[in-house]
C-alpha cells in the first residue's frame, strides 16, 4: 500500500479549481500505481468526504485542522511506502519525514517504485 503525497493547498490560495487540480494529479498517479499492481491511497480520498460530512466550510477551518492531516497520518501508519509527487507542500513533506522515521520506503517518482509482485 503506497500513500501518494503531494500538494493540496500549497500555492492555491484555496482556489477550488486549483485544489481540485491537485487532487486530480494525486488520483492520476494513484491510478498508474494501481495499474502497476500496487494498492495506492491518498489522504484526500478519505479526509475530504469526512470534512464535507462534518460540515467544514473551507480549508483551514477548525474542522479541517481536526480531520485533514490526522487522517493522512493515520493512513501513513498503515502504508508500506510513500510516493511524493508535485511541487512544494509542507504536508506532503511531513508525510515523507514521518515515513522515513518509521523506516518506510520513500519514492520521488513512479519510475522509482519497484514492480508489484
Amino acid at each position: 500500500m503506497i500513500l501518494v503525497a503531494g500538494p493540496y493547498r500549497s500555492g492555491t490560495a484555496d482556489d477550488p479549481a486549483k485544489l481540485a487540480a491537485n487532487v486530480r494529479a494525486m488520483n492520476e498517479t494513484a491510478l498508474r500505481l494501481f495499474r502497476a499492481g500496487h494498492l495506492p491511497v491518498t489522504g484526500e480520498a478519505l479526509a475530504l468526504p469526512l470534512l464535507e460530512t462534518a460540515g467544514s466550510t473551507r480549508p483551514g477551518d477548525p474542522l479541517y485542522d481536526e480531520i485533514f492531516h490526522p487522517v493522512a497520518e493515520q493512513l501513513l501508519a498503515r502504508c508500506d511506502a510513500v510516493l511524493r509527487i508535485g511541487g512544494p507542500s509542507e504536508g506532503a513533506d511531513r508525510m515523507v519525514a514521518q515515513a522515513r522515521e518509521a523506516g518506510k520506503y520513500v519514492y520521488r517518482s513512479l519510475e522509482e517504485v519497484p514492480a508489484a509482485g
